[in-house]
């Protein structure tokens, strides 16, 4: 995609004193209201070297770059250089790099392959997998999809809680009021009832929590029975997991969770030991940080049982050691901050420099109507019951409506989770929000079955169009000047700014700004679609107006691609 802010730095760059083009292509904006040109530059910082008034050196400039061929318009307005693009051009190479590129447009390569590592879901084994772990889930999966169309070598963990002392309250309340039949049948349900008992019966008698810390350590020593009721735990929770992500269209390339380091953190403590990191405090291991404005951290408990932050520690630098990482994301809800502040700092002090490429990325809470979930008091809801209602819902409207698709199911299936998905990616990460069946599946207004159906609609158009027009339109052989109109120049650029959205959604691992991006494409070509007839008798202005078709085509599916979407084809 030819870059017309580097264009048109370098256009003003002659005629400008004082500045380099690289100054010069960071200070051009593009102005929120269309009727102020397409981009504007800004003379206010030129008037101390010049000893102009800026609206005097603006004029200036206007008048020297007007007569260049990339502008239709060049105006001055107050301290302003405002620049309307000529739009065939601008038309032209759009489309030619979206119809080129295919399902690539918008992507890019980097200088080198450079490793990222996104860590994301992490469920706690024996829990149930809730509403509340899409949040990881769908976030850190479209980081990992947009850092890969990037062109970074990108690697996906799923950091399982397999480890620590809930293993032992799971345990012993297992063995107290449990038995295998149940747990087979119905693992995490079964589980979490148990663990939901524990701690009901717990209040009443202190003793069990006791009972349970003997059982984690246990575990830690690696004592057989255990470790056996420990491994079978992880492996039915894995079994249901495994539905959801199969649901999600979600894959990982490690399910090392925290019991992987288990082995591990020896080292690390011993580290910290001879750094003189180490200091004990009321029989535990902590390290300092109150310097640093944080309370101290815990690293080994009076038991000798170590915590998430030693396990952390060794993740971070195995990672490290075995992958060699640019960028090593975590994606964890807020809560942690402080957890997330705490070891990254020790990492630096222990004088590992790549601690400035670990990166936690977070993201607000779920909480239901009724109030905050908890496992512990057994009020959840499951995620696999969402995504399994989102589907039943949208297959009723499918059949309600007589949509005509090839296969009802499984346009349902990318509908229905597709709008539990784009819902998730719809705002901003931070924000907290309540999780309400009626807005999951409201499929009005700015959602995922809008931008689908908007799809279906571009589909729809190639499936009717004239064959010459669509083969000519494939080829790119066409008139711009069919394109120029007020609606195809708009949706033009919103196609035009994909590539950007996708660069800065990975710069602030915010994958809202595709679906924001995608949601303005989807309304501005059905703008465009209502106000322009496309499938016209004129062969040269049907041609041209499908290869825009085309081109909004591909960066929609490919936008909803990266939020982990799929299109339907009929809708």
């Amino acid at each position: 995609m030819k870059d017309y802010k580097q264009q048109i730095a370098e256009i003003i760059a002659p005629h400008v004193e004082g500045l380099e083009t690289a100054e010069i292509r960071d200070m051009i904006e593009i102005p929120s209201d269309a009727n102020m040109g397409d981009y504007a530059f800004p003379c206010f910082k030129l008037a101390k070297v010049l000893r102009k008034a800026p609206p005097l050196i603006a004029k200036g400039i206007a008048e020297s770059i007007s007569g260049d061929s990339i502008f239709a318009e060049v105006e001055s307005v107050n301290a302003y250089v405002n620049m309307f693009i000529a739009r065939e051009g601008f038309v032209m190479d759009t489309v030619t790099d979206a119809v080129e590129m295919g399902d690539m447009y918008g992507s890019s390569t980097t200088d080198e392959k450079r490793k990222v590592i996104v860590e994301y879901s992490s469920p706690n084994i024996a829990k149930p997998f809730h509403i509340g772990h899409i949040r990881s889930t769908v976030i850190g999966n479209s980081i990992y999809k947009i850092y890969s169309f990037l062109g970074y070598d990108t690697f996906r963990i799923n950091h399982l809680g397999d480890y620590g002392t809930q293993f032992g309250k799971m345990i012993c309340a297992y063995r107290k009021w449990g038995n295998e039949e149940d747990v087979k049948r119905e693992p995490i349900k079964t589980l979490l009832s148990y663990y939901t008992k524990f701690h009901v019966e717990a209040e009443k008698d202190p003793s069990l929590n006791d009972e349970a810390r003997a059982i984690f350590v246990a575990l830690e020593k690696g004592e057989p029975e255990e470790v056996r009721i420990w491994k079978w735990f992880r492996e039915e929770s894995l079994k249901e997991f495994t539905r959801v992500y199969k649901m999600l269209g979600i894959e990982f390339d490690s399910y090392n969770g925290e019991s992987f380091y288990s082995d591990k953190m020896p080292r690390f403590v011993k580290e910290l030991e001879d750094k003189g990191l180490l200091q004990e405090s009321q029989g535990a291991q902590i390290v300092d940080l109150e310097e640093y404005g944080m309370s101290p951290a815990l690293i080994k408990k009076s038991d000798g049982s170590t915590l998430y932050i030693t396990r952390d520690i060794a993740a971070a630098v195995y990672r490290k050691e075995t992958y060699d990482f640019a960028k090593n994301i975590y994606v964890v809800a807020s809560q942690q901050n402080l957890h997330f502040q705490q070891w990254f700092k020790i990492l630096e002090l222990m004088g590992y420099d790549w601690a400035k490429d670990c990166v936690h990325v977070p993201f607000g809470l779920v909480s239901l109507e009724e109030g905050t979930m908890s496992t512990r008091h057994g009020r959840v809801v499951f995620l696999e019951d969402v995504l399994n209602r989102a589907v039943e819902e949208t297959k009723k409207i499918i059949i309600e409506k007589g949509v005509a698709t090839d296969n009802i199911d499984e346009t349902a299936n990318q509908v229905g989770i597709g709008a539990v998905i784009f819902q998730e990616l719809s705002n901003s990460r931070i924000k907290d929000y309540t999780f309400s069946w009626d807005k999951v599946l409201n499929f009005e207004g700015e959602t995922g079955p809008y931008v689908q159906y908007t799809y279906a609609r571009a589909a729809s158009l190639a499936r009717r169009a004239d064959e010459k027009a669509l083969e000519r339109a494939e080829k790119l052989d066409i008139d711009p000047s069919y394109i120029a109109g007020d609606a195809a120049y708009e949706l033009a650029k919103l196609i035009g700014g994909f590539p950007q959205a996708v660069k800065e959604a990975a710069g602030r691992y915010e994958p809202s700004v595709v679906t924001r991006h995608i949601v303005d494409t989807a309304q501005s070509f059905n703008k465009f679609y209502h106000d322009e007839h496309i499938i016209v008798d004129n062969i040269d202005e049907q041609a041209a107006k499908l290869a825009l078709v085309i081109a909004a085509k591909n960066t929609i599916k490919n936008g909803l691609a990266l939020l982990g979407m799929q299109c339907p084809e009929r809708m």
